[in-house]
């Protein structure tokens, strides 16, 4: 629906995750007899769950474990552990910070050269546990680095950037192909971020085998504030799923839609799916395990950003351990823990069996449902409090 905002400019009306609700349907299934597994490229995966490629989240410890579990963890090519070999040294020193000099200290400390030879060694660390090997590039450099993460083994490239489009206009420099860079790659591609539906078409066109929908939502990203960018989640992967319905119908492909950013809770992630998700990217939920490299901090990729940071340094509590954050079981009543079980019973109570039945469930407006009848909740700041 679009609504006049002046003479001359319209505006379509746009909806988050607390702005909407799914609606149980007339059927309820077992929890145990819902699949939530899905497919990227030749890989099954049981949980439909990446790990953000942020320092403060993934080290090739986190990949393994995550892996392990079931999930996959994407490690930042260009970040940290692929910048230093002591890289727990330089992550200790952005946990001891101060606030006001946060983002200048990153900077700083970022300002080190991504050394190829680490690249290859930390890919190697996450093969040699056994589970597949996912890095993260960013469209300016993955020229640079794919040969290399290519010869180590890596398993799954993520093209990732604030905003990525299939039709970047340069006049420094030859512009990055990414039709043609994908059809040379020989493992699976996943590119983003995006928050539309032409620009999620335009993305399914190159040959990706997902697409990241999500710009501006998480916790540590400053860019809707500095550029003014984004999409509220539940509109950006809505769009994004029929732009996957067009693709299938134009080319027999069925490109996966991964909704990156904006979901603290198993509510959140179970309401990414009903809109149309195959799986989801999370970075500040998992950046409160005991195992991640942050310290108790999260930090965006543009965070260090040498001339305009979009991102900040945030503290997160490290209260659980990794799989009770994603597998359970879960010890408080607040949605932050088993995310994972959290969306198979929300579809079993709705009586999905898998992933693609539940991206068919209705949902509604609901600006209320986080605090109808939750008073005291609230007041006691417990549960949905």
């Amino acid at each position: 629906m679009e609504v006049e905002i002046g003479r001359g400019k319209k505006a379509r009306q746009a909806y988050g995750f607390d702005d909407i609700a799914i609606v149980p349907s007339r059927r309820t299934r077992d929890p145990q007899d819902v699949d939530i597994g899905w497919k990227l490229g030749p890989h099954l995966l049981e949980l439909p769950l990446l790990a953000s490629a942020m320092d403060g989240v993934v080290s090739p410890r986190v990949a393994i474990e995550l892996g392990q579990l079931g999930g996959l963890g994407v490690l930042n090519l260009e970040g940290i552990f692929t910048r230093y070999e002591t890289a727990d040294r330089e992550l200790e020193k952005i946990a001891k910070l101060p606030k006001e000099r946060a983002t200048s200290g990153l900077q700083k400390i970022y300002e080190k050269p991504v050394d190829a030879k680490l690249i290859a060694k930390r890919i190697k660390e996450i093969k040699d546990a056994g589970v597949l090997a996912a890095g993260s590039l960013t469209p300016q450099k993955v020229r640079d680095y794919y040969e290399t993460a290519l010869e180590a083994g890596l398993d799954v490239l993520v093209i990732q950037g604030t905003v990525v489009s299939a039709e970047h206009v340069s006049s420094n420099g030859k512009a990055l192909n990414l039709k043609e860079f994908i059809a040379s790659l020989p493992i699976p591609t996943i590119v983003g971020g995006c928050a539309s539906y032409q620009t999620a078409l335009h993305l399914m066109r190159t040959g990706a085998e997902g697409v990241l929908v999500g710009v501006g939502p998480g916790q540590a990203c400053t860019t809707r504030g500095v550029l003014g960018v984004g999409v509220p989640q539940a509109t950006a992967i809505a769009d994004a799923a029929a732009a996957r319905v067009q693709h299938l119908l134009e080319t027999g492909k069925y490109v996966n839609v991964i909704a990156d950013g904006g979901m603290r809770t198993g509510g959140d992630i179970s309401k990414a799916v009903a809109c149309g998700a195959d799986a989801v990217m999370i970075g500040s939920p998992l950046a409160r395990a005991k195992e991640a490299p942050g310290r108790g901090f999260h930090w965006g990729m543009a965070t260090f950003h040498p001339t305009l940071p979009r991102g900040a340094r945030v503290a997160v509590e490290q209260n659980a351990k990794l799989e009770e954050i994603v597998i359970g079981p879960a010890r408080e009543n607040d949605g932050t823990l088993n995310l994972m079980g959290a969306l198979r019973t929300s579809m079993a109570t709705c009586g999905y069996e898998s992933i693609h039945d539940f991206q068919k469930a209705e949902v509604m407006l609901a600006p209320a449902i986080k605090t109808e009848g939750k008073s005291l909740q609230q007041a006691q700041r417990i549960g949905m409090g």
